[in-house]
């Protein structure tokens, strides 16, 4: 029987004529991954009796990466989403350390709770490469999958049908890019994929244009949570647009998260100063010198900027203002 598997012809055994066969003839642990079949997922409970025959197109994919409790905060300082209560405000991707321990001491080191996965192919010809479940327990932290590398509204949905099949989680991260170049979001193809996600019963994070009005009408569509960009993904340039980001946090009625464009610690602590519920980061982790010591300076920085937040700031002057009483003075 010829099928195609992740888009490689293979010649299978007759003897693998249903999903359960084929992920026993591969060695696939069921628990792991999410299938589709012939572009329809396939329910883990149906995988006994559903049939393949020649010239069906499979997929099958897992999470990759595209420890200690979190500190607890000096009080009782959450956020919530999707009605969900988390305690850390850094939220931390998976992807570009060099090896999945180094990502699990990095995220040890955050203090994260929520982390964004990539939904990618298994492979199905080498069974010895790692998984990131293996080093990263899902029991302990909260998975986002998103929808990384997606330029068009379908392929995005199709992803986190998957990621939904995969993991059971409805809780993601829809990002869907505008260009190779700049990896911008398309707004209108975001809102046409975040409606049809809503309305699907997922609770979506997005990722968006520092526009506050196209914040709000993601925010009417029925996003959970807003997510501008700093600066261009994996950029590290900071935050560019600190006005926007300002004015898209007052009008909000949902949690709105810095996302793409931090660089280093005073980036993140910008941020939260600017009244910001979180900050989602990758690259300035993953490509420190040492993202162990990054992932702890990003803690503090994130603790640090929503402290001095809530403390509230003195005002700015243009000129001096003495600390010290000029009465008395010998």
């Amino acid at each position: 029987m010829r099928l195609s598997i992740n888009g490689e012809t293979r010649e299978l055994d007759a003897a693998a004529n249903t999903v359960s066969a084929l992920l026993s003839t591969l060695d696939l642990d069921a628990r792991k991954i999410a299938i589709e079949l012939n572009r329809e997922i396939v329910p883990r409970s149906a995988y006994p009796q559903t049939a393949l025959k020649d010239g069906d197109a499979i997929e099958i994919v897992h999470f990759i990466g595209g420890g200690n409790a979190p500190m607890a905060p000096l009080d009782d300082d959450t956020f919530e989403v999707a009605g969900q209560r988390f305690r850390s405000r850094l939220l931390v991707g998976t992807g570009k350390y060099k090896d999945f321990e180094q990502t699990r001491l990095a995220l040890e080191a955050s203090g994260a709770e929520i982390i964004t996965v990539a939904v990618r192919r298994v492979n199905v010809t080498d069974r010895n490469q790692p998984m990131l479940v293996d080093y990263v327990d899902p029991k302990k932290y909260t998975y986002l999958p998103n929808t990384a590398g997606c330029f068009t509204a379908e392929d995005a949905l199709r992803t986190l049908r998957l990621a939904r099949e995969a993991g059971g989680w409805k809780l993601v991260k829809l990002e869907v890019l505008g260009d190779q170049k700049t990896l911008y979001p398309d707004m209108e193809q975001t809102l046409a994929a975040t409606k049809i996600l809503v309305k699907e019963g997922f609770d979506v994070m997005v990722y968006c244009a520092d526009d506050p009005i196209a914040a709000r009408k993601l925010e009417d569509l029925g996003a959970c949570a807003i997510m501008p960009l700093a600066a261009p993904i994996g950029s590290g340039l900071g935050i560019q647009n600190p006005v926007n980001i300002r004015i898209i946090k007052e009008n909000a009625k949902v949690p709105v998260l810095v996302d793409a464009g931090v660089g280093t610690a005073s980036d993140a602590a910008i941020a939260m100063e600017l009244g910001c519920d979180g900050v989602l980061m990758n690259t300035a982790i993953a490509e420190a010198k040492d993202p162990v010591r990054m992932a702890r300076a990003m803690r503090l920085a994130i603790e640090a900027g929503r402290l001095a937040y809530r403390a509230g700031r003195m005002p700015k002057r243009r000129y001096a203002d003495p600390s010290s009483p000029l009465a008395g003075l010998i």
